[in-house]
């Protein structure tokens, strides 16, 4: 690691500390940037994915935003009791479910993915252009299932 980056991270450089310090200070700006909006940073995620494929089940909806099946249920009671989706049953399997965009949340969606590209164009001011395809790899690196 360079001298110029050393002062600047935390606990001696460690990596898994200094990203989790990292996104928590991107939770919070994105929280600020979609709290008028009346979502959390989740919710958007979940919005997020389901503009890129609506009807997704629980399960696999989980996995396309980061997030524990088991414990993500909470989350879509939330989107589902703010009018953004709905659940059906799965025709194939009794027991899956199936999550749908409401017409309000078809309604916001320009607005929304507008928000999500204005967030995005933020993000990437904050890394030189010169080093944004190398942080791609690297957070493709972390995102990797290889990890576990």
């Amino acid at each position: 690691m360079t001298e110029k980056l050393m002062p600047m991270l935390r606990f001696d450089g460690s990596l898994w500390c200094n990203m989790d310090i990292a996104l928590r200070s991107l939770d919070q700006m994105i929280s600020r940037e979609v709290r008028p909006y009346g979502l959390s940073v989740i919710e958007l995620y979940i919005l997020r994915a389901l503009y890129e494929r609506d009807g997704q089940n629980a399960s696999e909806l989980a996995y396309q935003v980061g997030r524990a099946a088991t414990s993500f249920t909470p989350n879509l009671d939330k989107l589902q009791s703010k009018g953004y989706i709905a659940r059906h049953n799965d025709e194939r399997d009794r027991r899956a479910v199936r999550i749908h965009l409401t017409p309000h949340a078809e309604d916001q969606r320009e607005e929304l993915l507008e928000l999500m590209r204005r967030i995005d164009q933020k993000l990437c001011t904050l890394v030189p252009a010169a080093d944004y395809e190398a942080f791609l790899r690297v957070l493709a690196a972390l995102q990797s299932n290889d990890l576990g």
